[in-house]
């Protein structure tokens, strides 16, 4: 994507990056089909623009976290496929760290999960022949996706640098949250080689210029997906939260330039990196299944045709008709954390229709986004004073209203969607002097659409303990 100085998309292109699932819980991507991509939808994305790469200031990249990549630094090869933050294959190895979890807590700030990138670089180094003899040497690289792409980016074999940003890094279980660098205690707990680590940097400086596709450009911003879209949010205040929603949601609150420790099932991280500023760190709550919910209704049920149809499905009714959906299909991520909880549907009776089931369906996305914040507000303190939404299911406005209602605080929809990659963009445009500070980002930001709370007070008291029940449903048998 292009950005201009308004903070405006100037143009777009984009390829699908293809998601292979070889055994049941594994989950891949071809790392360098992601590289061959980048080459093509670069030069399109100019080419739409009409521009050079003459007219380009600076390059941000934005990424999936935990998405783990190695590589031969000779030859520039992956020595396997991808392995993304979906992938639980190393649930053995994680629930053996499980004893060492205090410990891991401390340094990192996370408790040991599937959900992050070492123990699936432990897994590489176990199963791919020579690797690990190799990474002891520094023949064999290890990265997140935006360490791949940069490397490659500027050079790859012939002189790539190899480097990955805090946000990311703070993602690995191996970085120390306090000091910003590899913990050599997390290293040796893992028995990684430290010579395959890229270098910790910031989030927002001028890393290197671009030797390929962009050649001269200088690379001046790294941030991983969701504290690029709390960058893009402008929200740079403590107690500003945003919520992306897309398959899943991501919760993030800016807590400030102090940690605060992991409670309630929240993930203490790396929000954003400034040069000569103190670290500024964040709460995160990811939420498994939103989207992908009502993807579910459309493709197993055959309840709507499109997802857009769950909205009007659901207009045709005034409430959820005492049903309630919670959607552990694969476990309960934030607050509960609960991997062996399983989806369940309570309230049905013979005045149920279809209206109210997908009600109940959007309904889940809301309450689970109530969940995430009511434990903020507890750890963090502080009060919310708005929600900054981004994400394909904005568009769904019954939803969007539902959320301000069970969270009784406006909703904020910007103008500029894409909010991921214009966090990238202003972190790069800030290190290269494009945008001056963050004041100047924030006068970029226009709202597209708001919604404001208008339940009753006693309604949602009565339909907030309606879901807490289904929940304590989901998991009591486990």
């Amino acid at each position: 994507m292009l950005f201009d100085r308004h903070g405006r998309m100037v143009s777009i292109a984009q390829l699908e990056q293809k998601q292979s699932f070889p055994r049941p819980g594994w989950v891949e991507q071809n790392a360098h089909e992601l590289w061959v991509n980048v080459q093509k939808v670069v030069p399109k994305a100019l080419a739409l623009a009409g521009r050079t790469p003459s007219d380009v200031v600076a390059l941000g990249v934005a990424n999936q976290r935990e998405t783990t990549v190695i590589w031969d630094r000779r030859t520039g090869r992956p020595l396997a496929p991808a392995i993304t933050w979906q992938d639980t294959r190393t649930g053995p190895m994680v629930d053996q760290l499980g004893e060492h979890a205090s410990e891991i807590r401390d340094v990192t700030g996370l408790d040991p999960a599937t959900y992050f990138a070492a123990p699936r670089l432990r897994w590489l180094l176990d199963n791919i022949g020579g690797a690990e003899a190799s990474a002891q040497h520094g023949e064999v690289l290890f990265g997140t996706l935006e360490t791949w792409l940069i490397w490659n980016l500027t050079g790859g074999p012939k002189g790539g640098i190899h480097i990955t940003d805090v946000t990311n890094a703070s993602r690995t279980l191996l970085l120390d949250l306090r000091r910003r660098d590899w913990s050599s205690r997390m290293l040796r707990l893992l028995d990684i080689p430290e010579a395959m680590m890229p270098r910790v940097v910031g989030s927002s400086e001028v890393y290197a210029k671009c030797a390929r596709v962009l050649p001269g450009v200088p690379i001046a911003s790294a941030l991983g997906d969701q504290q690029s879209a709390l960058f893009g949010q402008t929200c740079f205040a403590p107690g500003d939260v945003k919520c992306t929603y897309g398959t899943g949601a991501f919760v993030l609150m800016n807590v400030g330039t102090s940690i605060v420790p992991s409670a309630r099932g929240l993930v203490p991280t790396i929000a954003y990196s400034l040069p000569g500023e103190a670290p500024v760190y964040a709460l995160e709550g990811p939420i498994a299944m939103t989207g992908s919910l009502v993807n579910w209704c459309r493709d197993q049920l055959g309840l709507i045709d499109t997802a857009p149809e769950i909205e009007t499905l659901a207009r045709t009714v005034d409430d959820n008709g005492g049903c309630y959906v919670v959607p552990a299909f694969s476990g309960l991520y934030a607050p509960h954390w609960n991997s062996e909880a399983r989806g369940i549907v309570t309230g049905l009776t013979s005045y149920v229709t279809k209206g109210h089931l997908a009600r109940a369906v959007l309904e889940a996305t809301a309450w689970q986004t109530a969940d995430v914040v009511e434990a903020m507000r507890d750890v963090a303190g502080i009060q919310l004073q708005r929600l900054a939404v981004d994400g394909g299911m904005t568009a769904n406005n019954l939803l969007m209203q539902h959320v301000a209602d069970v969270l009784d605080v406006p909703v904020i929809r910007p103008f500029v969607s894409e909010t991921v990659s214009l966090g990238a963009a202003y972190a790069a445009g800030l290190a290269v002097g494009y945008w001056d500070d963050l004041d100047s980002l924030r006068e970029n930001r226009h709202v597209a659409a708001s919604w404001t709370p208008s339940m009753d007070p006693q309604r949602r008291r009565r339909e907030a303990a309606g879901w807490q029940s289904a929940v304590r449903r989901a998991l009591a048998d486990v």
